[in-house]
């Protein structure tokens, strides 16, 4: 998104904040005496699960930290961390590389959870390797979105040209299923819940799958990201942040069904408790500084063979640039964490039943928000 020349860049930041971004609704931790403020951004989609559960645990109080949650928009999401109308969160990998090659101030600071992407063809159909995907029609919610970017990378490293050798289709999230199934594309790109309902249909099956094939199955889609500048003066409260993310992301592993439960509950996203523990539940939340680096170093390369970064760009010195190391926050901190585990926080072994049984009483289409925006219940036979 671009926007006109303003006088100031504070006055800029404060009509970002005032367009793209609100102050929740929700409850904020509040530690009350040497507290130190601290914004923390979201969308409001099932992957942002530690968020929620850093404010219901107490893990930012716990930190020293009295957090407010600025709820944004898609559109203007990356500018608005940018500039300043919140100061951290966590997010997509992939959706940043490109603005930050390009000189956006912001910086990675650990890995909170491996992938949510997938291609997927007809179950049906005759597509079952990325290679058969040379010269058809590849529905995805849209351009630059991460399902899109993830398919680049894939066909990159599989020697297929995806600005040539590629049709691109975009539709609405939930309607990518419905796509395939009139025939109006060969395969398509999506995230979680979508991926996993059409498998569950038995509609679809894998042809790339970032949570389980490799090179991508250990890599980190989603990964704390802080505003440059609040980073410099504020490395502490950054670094205290970072952990109550990763100390929260280590929570939703070990209570996948309970986060799930809380974030619809307490409102911080709209969906179903079922539907949003299997989209959990696909996701593992194994927090990791030395992962994050690494994917950010992998995503870099692969974008730059896929063509969606410059023929110019120095891959190592991006990834550097991209990310920053703190004090207090390693991987040997992050594996003597301990958190609690909750006698009820476990997916339950009749989870599919209770899947089916939820969506069977869901009248019309329903809107949840996914890693690529909005979209609506692919139709349930």
């Amino acid at each position: 998104m671009t926007f006109g020349k303003l006088t100031t860049t504070a006055t800029l930041s404060l009509l970002l904040a005032v367009a793209g971004c609100g102050k929740s609704t929700g409850p904020a931790a509040s530690a009350g005496g040497n507290s130190h403020k601290i914004r923390v951004g979201y969308i409001g989609i099932t992957c942002e699960a530690p968020i929620f559960m850093a404010v219901e645990q107490g893990f930012f109080k716990e930190e020293g930290l009295e957090v407010e949650l600025v709820k944004c928009e898609w559109s203007k999401y990356k500018d608005v961390l940018a500039l300043g109308g919140y100061d951290i969160t966590h997010h997509l990998i992939m959706y940043f590389l490109k603005p930050i090659e390009q000189g956006l101030d912001v910086k990675f600071t650990a890995g909170i959870h491996t992938g949510c992407l997938r291609v997927q063809a007809a179950a049906a159909g005759n597509i079952r390797t990325v290679a058969d995907l040379r010269g058809k029609r590849i529905g995805v919610p849209g351009m630059g979105t991460p399902p899109f970017i993830f398919a680049n990378r894939v066909l990159g490293a599989n020697g297929i040209d995806a600005s040539k050798e590629i049709s691109w289709r975009v539709f609405p999230a939930g309607e990518l299923g419905l796509a395939l199934d009139k025939g109006e594309v060969d395969a398509i790109a999506d995230s979680e819940p979508i991926g996993t309902l059409l498998l569950a249909q038995g509609k679809v099956r894998n042809v790339a799958d970032q949570a389980k094939d490799p090179p991508y199955k250990d890599e980190y889609c989603c990964a704390v990201i802080v505003n440059g500048k609040f980073l410099a003066k504020n490395s502490q409260a950054t670094a205290a942040a970072t952990r109550a993310l990763l100390k929260a992301a280590k929570w939703v592993e070990t209570n996948p069904a309970a986060a799930a439960r809380l974030s619809v509950e307490k409102k911080y996203l709209a969906s179903y408790p079922e539907l949003n523990t299997t989209a959990i539940a696909n996701l593992r939340y194994i927090p990791s500084v030395a992962g994050a680096e690494a994917a950010v170093h992998s995503a870099a390369a692969e974008m730059k063979i896929a063509g969606m970064l410059s023929p110019s760009t120095d891959v190592a010195e991006l990834a550097n640039r991209a990310f920053a190391h703190l004090d207090g926050v390693s991987d040997d901190w992050i594996q003597n964490l301990q958190v609690e585990k909750l006698a009820d926080g476990q997916v339950p072994p009749d989870e599919n039943i209770r899947l089916a049984a939820e969506i069977a009483t869901i009248e019309g289409p329903f809107v949840w928000v996914t890693c690529c925006g909005p979209g609506t219940r692919p139709a349930i036979p």
